[in-house]
C-alpha cells in the first residue's frame, strides 16, 4: 500500500476536523527547507546558486520544530538543498516523529547509506529519494554520472533495514512515455513503497527554463505514461484524483496554502515554488497573503504549473467533497483517452513580477547586520582570557 492506513486515517481525521470547523484554508503538508546548500548541481534547480552567505544558513532544531508546531499540518516534507548535510537532521526528524507527524525526508541519496544508522524505521518516517528516471535520465538530470547507482544502492540498504522508501520523480519535456513506464516497472521491482511524480515547473529561480512542460504537454505526457501502466500496479504516493488531474480529466485551481513552505528566509509567500515575499509567522502567511492574486489564470508565473505542491491538496479536498466521483476514478482507473476537461483561461492573468534579487538583497543585509553581534562576545572572551 503506497500510503499506510495509519497515515490515511490520521490525515483523513484532520481534514474532517477542519471541514467541521468550517475552516476554508488549512495546510496539509509543511514543506520544510532547513538549508539550500546541496552536494549536487541539478539542471532544473535554482537553489544552489544563492550567494555563499545564504547557502551557509541553517534553520536550527528549535526553528524547525517551531515551524511544525506553528503550522500544524499532519505531514512534513523536509527538502532543500540536501537535508542530510544538516548536522542536526536526525534530531529534527526525531522531534517531528515525537509529535506524531508523518515525515518525508527528501534526499539525493549520496549521503543516505552512510547516515542510515542515525535513523530508525517508524510508521511516521519515509525516505523520499530523488530519482528522475533510469540511469541515463537521472544522471543527466542531476548533471553527474554514477548518482543513479548510488541512489539505488541506498534504497536497497534502507529497505533491508526495514525503512519505508519512496521515490520522487520530476518529469521534463524530453521525457519519453515508454521509457518512464519502464522506469516505473523497475522501481516496482526494487520494492519501493511509493512513487511521487510531478511535472517540472519553470519557476523564477530555475536555470534551465527550456525543458519545462506547459500544461498541454503535461496532460498528454501523463496520459501516455498512465496508459502503459494498466494492470502493472504502480504504487503512487498521491491521490488518484491528482493523477486524474495530471491526465487532463479535472479542472482544478491550486491551493498554495495546502503546502506552505518554511525556509531560511521565513514563511514563503505564496507557495513552495513561487517566492513573492516572506513573513515571520505562519499566521501572517495565512491571513495577510492575497491568495486570489496567485494561481493559474490569475498570475503569469503560475500559467503552466501543475505541480503536486500546488494541486495535491486540491485533489485531496475534492476527494473528500465528492467521494463517489473519486471512488469511480479509483475503480475505473485514470482516463487516458477522449476529450480533456476544459482548462483555466489565461486571458485575465496579471503579468509576472520578478522579485528574486530583492529577496536576496534583504537576506544578505540581515546576515550582515547579525554577523557583528555574533562575533563581539568571542572577542570579549579572548580579551578577558589574555
Amino acid at each position: 500500500m503506497p500510503i499506510p492506513f495509519l497515515q490515511v486515517a490520521r490525515v483523513g481525521a484532520y481534514i474532517v476536523g477542519k471541514h467541521l470547523a468550517r475552516q476554508k484554508r488549512y495546510p496539509l503538508a509543511l514543506m520544510l527547507e532547513p538549508l539550500f546548500r546541496c552536494n549536487l548541481a541539478c539542471n532544473g534547480c535554482g537553489k544552489i546558486d544563492y550567494p555563499d552567505p545564504i547557502l551557509n544558513q541553517r534553520l536550527s532544531v528549535d526553528e524547525c520544530l517551531g515551524a511544525v508546531d506553528e503550522c500544524g499540518a499532519p505531514v512534513v516534507s523536509i527538502a532543500g538543498g540536501e537535508p542530510l548535510l544538516h548536522k542536526d537532521m536526525p534530531e529534527i526528524v526525531r522531534g517531528i516523529i515525537a509529535r506524531r507527524k508523518f515525515v518525508y525526508l527528501c534526499t539525493n541519496a549520496l549521503l543516505m547509506e552512510k547516515k542510515l544508522d542515525q535513523y530508525e524505521p517508524s510508521p511516521y518516517f519515509v525516505w523520499s529519494v530523488h530519482l528522475d528516471g533510469d540511469r541515463e535520465m537521472h544522471d543527466h538530470s542531476v548533471s553527474q554520472e554514477g548518482v543513479y547507482d548510488r541512489a539505488v544502492e541506498a534504497i536497497q540498504a534502507a529497505k533491508a533495514r526495514g525503512f519505508r522508501v519512496n521515490i520522487n520523480c520530476t518529469l521534463f519535456n524530453d521525457a519519453k512515455p515508454e521509457r518512464v513506464a519502464a522506469f516505473f516497472d523497475t522501481v516496482r521491482a526494487m520494492g519501493v513503497d511509493g512513487i511521487t511524480v510531478s511535472p517540472g515547473y519553470a519557476y523564477e529561480r530555475a536555470p534551465d527554463q527550456q525543458h519545462f512542460l506547459n500544461r498541454g504537454k503535461t496532460k498528454q505526457l501523463f496520459r501516455d505514461i498512465l496508459s502503459r501502466g494498466r494492470g502493472k500496479k504502480w504504487s503512487f504516493s498521491q491521490s488518484t484524483m491528482f493523477l486524474d488531474f495530471l491526465a487532463g480529466n479535472q479542472t482544478y485551481h491550486c491551493t498554495p496554502w495546502g503546502n506552505p513552505a518554511r525556509t531560511v528566509f521565513g514563511w514563503q509567500r505564496p507557495c513552495y515554488l513561487v517566492g513573492e515575499g516572506y513573513v515571520q509567522t505562519f499566521r501572517e502567511l495565512m491571513e495577510e497573503t492575497d491568495w486570489d492574486a496567485y494561481g493559474t489564470g490569475n498570475y503569469e508565473k503560475c500559467a503552466d504549473c501543475m505541480v503536486h505542491s500546488g494541486y495535491e491538496a486540491t485533489a485531496v479536498a475534492d476527494t473528500f467533497a465528492h467521494p463517489l466521483k473519486a471512488l469511480g476514478v479509483s475503480l475505473r482507473g485514470v482516463k487516458t483517452d477522449g476529450a480533456m476537461a476544459p482548462d483555466i483561461s489565461l486571458d485575465n492573468q496579471r503579468p509576472a513580477d520578478y522579485v528574486f534579487s530583492r529577496h536576496v538583497e534583504i537576506k544578505l543585509a540581515e546576515i550582515g547586520r547579525a554577523q557583528p553581534r555574533k562575533e563581539r562576545p568571542a572577542r570579549a572572551e579572548t580579551t578577558a582570557t589574555h
